[in-house]
């Protein structure tokens, strides 16, 4: 029937049983099928039918990084965003030279239907480039590979992050801004990077080496070293931009240390507002990445992969979602 109608087989099992997931126009086709063979549906209950199982690949979070539930909330969209098409997640969790496919049919017995892989780090290119190569529909989540456009991704708009966090800087009359860079192998950080490059390239500043320390590795308080740096320059900077809050964390405690107060002595934005953000005293100014709906968009993306027929051409495309910046008590106008 599937082969007749032009659809998948998820396709045909998905409108058989009254579930969500398909379009007007395939569920059309497979209704019009239905007719023309006679086909008669004996419904079972659905522990009997197979599910369609889609694997989450992500890389092990250090418990700090667990801390700050970006991820959290990123992983629930996705499976909220699963559940309303009627399909699986199976969260997978992968290190250095892990092969995630074959750890996911190790567990479940057989391969899954698809694969999200989400937010870089262990999850690399070669990792990326190993699962694409398999033929199953892949999503990459807050993460894309830069010289391949085949494959579909849905990602923050980071740059604008960047950009828009140092343009409220500069709009308050801050010139000499810093920023806490990010791990290089997360490209989201690296985004972020150029959008605060750009904010101060637009605005004739040009930017400078000494104000962007890098992040040290295997370091315990993101951004802590990294402020102290600033802090120490022969001209300090007047503002921070923190790559991400959990960065903007650091600071605040190197700040306090150096027995200085923001945003009274130094201005401080941070990067994806999670919940200990508005906690903090001041509260902090930052970027809102809408974590659950990037987790949703992914799903909404791997839906419509698993729908198509193998006859539809669907062109990939990078989804970015807009955030806005939460203005908030850690900014102050020179």
């Amino acid at each position: 029937m599937a082969e007749h109608a032009g659809v998948a087989v998820s396709a045909v099992s998905l409108v058989l049983n009254g579930k969500p997931g398909v379009s007007e126009r395939r569920r059309a086709a497979i209704r019009r099928s239905i007719e023309e063979l006679g086909y008669v549906h004996v419904h079972r209950p659905q522990t009997a039918l197979r599910a369609v199982a889609i694997g989450l690949v992500m890389e092990a979070l250090s418990p700090e990084a667990a801390k700050d539930g970006f991820m959290a909330e990123v992983v629930s969209g996705v499976e909220q965003g699963l559940r309303d098409h009627d399909m699986h997640m199976l969260l997978q969790l992968c290190r250095a030279g892990d092969d995630p496919l074959r750890d996911l049919e190790e567990v479940t017995g057989r391969r899954v239907d698809g694969v999200i892989l989400a937010n870089g780090g262990d999850v690399d290119d070669e990792v990326v480039r190993r699962v694409t190569a398999s033929g199953l529909p892949v999503v990459l989540l807050e993460n894309y590979v830069e010289e391949s456009a085949r494959t579909h991704a849905v990602t923050a708009d980071n740059f604008t992050a960047g950009h828009l966090a140092t343009t409220h800087l500069l709009e308050l009359g801050h010139r000499r801004i810093g920023m806490l860079l990010g791990s290089t192998r997360y490209v989201s950080l690296r985004d972020r990077r150029y959008g605060y490059q750009a904010a101060l390239l637009d605005a004739g500043i040009q930017p400078d080496s000494d104000l962007m320390p890098a992040q040290e590795h295997g370091e315990q308080i993101k951004g802590y070293r990294q402020t102290e740096h600033l802090l120490r320059l022969p001209e300090p900077p007047t503002a921070i931009y923190a790559v991400s809050d959990k960065s903007a964390f650091g600071a605040y405690q190197a700040i306090a240390d150096a027995r200085l107060r923001i945003p009274e002595d130094i201005s401080i934005v941070g990067t994806d507002d999670v919940r200990q953000s508005q906690l903090m005293s001041p509260p902090l100014t930052t970027f809102h990445v809408p974590t659950f709906d990037l987790g949703r968009a992914a799903a909404a993306t791997m839906s419509s992969l698993i729908e198509r027929s193998e006859s539809d051409r669907v062109i990939p495309a990078r989804t970015s979602l807009l955030g806005s910046l939460v203005v908030r008590g850690s900014t102050r106008r020179l």
